[in-house]
């Protein structure tokens, strides 16, 4: 009977051609958010709290309720700042710094909860570690893409159900968080305290760069497809004609739906992939296809509304579930890993000038296959690698370029 029902649930969502993303709010939320003004919205920093006023203004206007602290829309987390000399990865010493999420509820009367999410931190203007730009320091990081598009998704979404004049099953819950570029913090801190029942939310939706869909080989990545059995082949039946969808099955990645994940929460992910002003500041909004990011919230939507018609969603575990947090590490190569690549090794979208990689003549599109004698089959065992390192080891780099098995000499 479950087969006939998704089977019944996919054709109805087939036919949904016409969802409703609205592009000049896309236009107007990104150009806002990723605009020299907010200062590339650096955790804590006036221009984030700018952002959050942003959104608590959309939020109200959407006649969404308050579900952050004493009935407001904002959630207050402290957290001390990153010290790399420290083997814990923080400034025991320094008074705790303050930072918000922000969340907002639409109340459908419902017994379950769907989460919509998206971060809507960056870089600031490069005096925390993150940025890949050579002598980053003064310099604004704006994060059209990471993360304006996602959080004008997110108000897209909110605005979508708020305003659609339908009583959805589920009741939905509309979160932007907070010190995500610091380690998912925001969401840590929300998955502490929730203020609703984890064990009555349906799922968990996460947005994270979704406005660079590119026109030449257009295609997404969805992650958490495996976290329950119904997803991923909802997902495929559901792909539209405009681009591809790659379902990736892990529930945990380097944004904030692994917090949920690891609260035994079904999670999807929903990326358009790296490009070349990744965590630089060149990624301004001028540089966001809007169209691109339109027809990835009309798939999200159609798709949301399919799960909508499923009762609540059974979590399955999937593959690197007993990873935990990932390793802190007082080195960096200076490379952009694809992070939709689906084969052996860490096969790179992007290699920073000036840094220890691009020094050593690795390049674009090569596949690490080992870091010294640390094999690096994935993101976490890449990461685990390089955990093993100080500045001014020298070590060896195996790596595959095209058909080619090379080892390179690299010094951090």
């Amino acid at each position: 009977m479950k087969y006939i029902t998704l089977f019944l649930i996919i054709a109805l969502g087939t036919t949904q051609v016409s969802a409703q993303a609205d592009i000049e709010q896309l236009k107007k939320h990104i150009t806002y958010l990723a605009s020299d003004d907010l200062e590339g919205r650096g955790t804590a920093c006036e221009g984030e709290r700018k952002a959050a006023e942003y959104l608590v203004k959309w939020f109200k206007k959407y006649k969404l309720s308050p579900k952050g602290d004493g009935g407001s829309f904002l959630q207050k987390f402290e957290f001390r700042e990153p010290d790399p000399t420290n083997p814990h990865g923080f400034d025991t010493l320094s008074p705790k710094t303050v930072s918000h999420n922000v969340v907002a509820y639409l109340d459908n009367s419902a017994e379950h909860s769907v989460i919509i999410g998206a971060h809507y931190d960056h870089l600031g203007k490069g005096e925390r570690a993150g940025s890949l730009s050579a002598e980053a320091k003064g310099k604004i990081h704006n994060g059209a893409d990471d993360n304006a598009s996602g959080t004008a998704g997110l108000l897209e979404l909110a605005r979508y159900y708020a305003t659609n004049k339908a009583k959805e099953p589920y009741n939905f819950l509309f979160i932007a968080f907070s010190a995500e570029e610091m380690g998912l913090l925001g969401s840590k801190a929300f998955c502490e305290r929730p203020g609703i029942d984890f064990k009555k939310v349906h799922l968990m939706i996460n947005m994270d760069m979704i406005g660079r869909l590119d026109t030449a080989n257009p295609r997404i990545t969805v992650s958490g497809t495996g976290t329950s059995p119904q997803l991923q082949s909802l997902l495929i039946a559901l792909q539209p004609k405009s681009f591809a969808v790659r379902p990736d099955s892990s529930g945990m990645g380097p944004s904030d739906h692994t917090s949920f994940y690891l609260k035994d929460i079904p999670v999807l992910h929903f990326f358009t992939g790296i490009h070349s002003d990744y965590h630089k500041p060149g990624d301004d909004a001028e540089k966001i296809n809007y169209q691109g990011e339109k027809e990835v919230l009309d798939y999200m939507i159609i798709v949301t509304d399919s799960l909508l018609q499923l009762p609540k969603l059974a979590f399955t575990p999937t593959r690197n579930s007993t990873t935990g947090n990932a390793p802190r590490f007082k080195v960096t190569l200076g490379v952009i890993p694809d992070y939709a690549y689906q084969g052996e090794g860490i096969k790179l979208d992007g290699v920073t000038e000036g840094k220890p990689a691009q020094k050593a003549g690795i390049r674009k599109d090569d596949i690490i296959l080992e870091i010294g004698n640390f094999p690096t089959p994935n993101i976490m065992d890449y990461m685990k690698a390089l955990s093993q390192f100080k500045k001014g080891d020298q070590v060896k780099v195996k790596l595959k370029r095209s058909e080619e098995l090379m080892e390179i000499s690299i010094e951090f």
